[in-house]
């Protein structure tokens, strides 16, 4: 059976793009060669990067994807900024328990820190950091043990990491 067009699988991917309701917004554009997707365009999150990846690559005719998909918000936002958004996305997934998770960002980098239950709540912190406005990456530091209470030796160390990390 001959392979079907570069540009009958674009097509398609075109209109599976423009239709969808979240991705169809933004106006994404692709290109096809050789059966490979070469995807352009602007979107505000990880996770609708991460989405459109997941609906091209299910399509019939596609051999690869080059995801060439920017992330970018409206406005400037800081490492402040981005750590209060992941908090906030991590505050309303009922699958994660913020008691004994924290995040750091650095520069578009969120650092996900502390313990978790299983590996269905890490799968939900990852997942709802990258919902986040100005999230580019998301690295899971989560352990899967049970939350314990920290020594006032562990307090201190800890401490001074971060004091050290301060001033860098």
């Amino acid at each position: 059976m001959a392979r079907e067009s570069d540009d009958a699988v674009r097509r398609r991917v075109q209109r599976v793009l423009d239709q969808d309701t979240e991705t169809g917004v933004y106006g994404l554009k692709a290109n096809v060669i050789n059966g490979e997707v070469q995807l352009t365009g602007i979107v505000d999150t990880l996770s609708e990067k991460e989405k459109v990846n997941k609906i091209v690559s299910g399509l019939e005719g596609v051999r690869g994807i080059n995801n060439g998909i920017s992330i970018s918000t409206d406005g400037a936002l800081d490492d402040e900024d981005v750590t209060f958004e992941v908090m906030e996305e991590l505050n309303s997934d009922p699958r994660v328990d913020l008691k004994h998770i924290g995040a750091r960002s650095v520069k578009g980098t969120v650092f996900l820190n502390g313990t978790v239950a299983d590996p269905e709540e890490r799968d939900a912190a990852v997942s709802a950091a990258s919902r986040a406005r100005g999230v580019w990456r998301v690295v899971s530091q989560l352990d899967m043990e049970t939350a314990k209470e920290l020594t006032l030796d562990e307090i201190f160390h800890s401490q001074v990491n971060n004091e050290r990390e301060d001033k860098k």
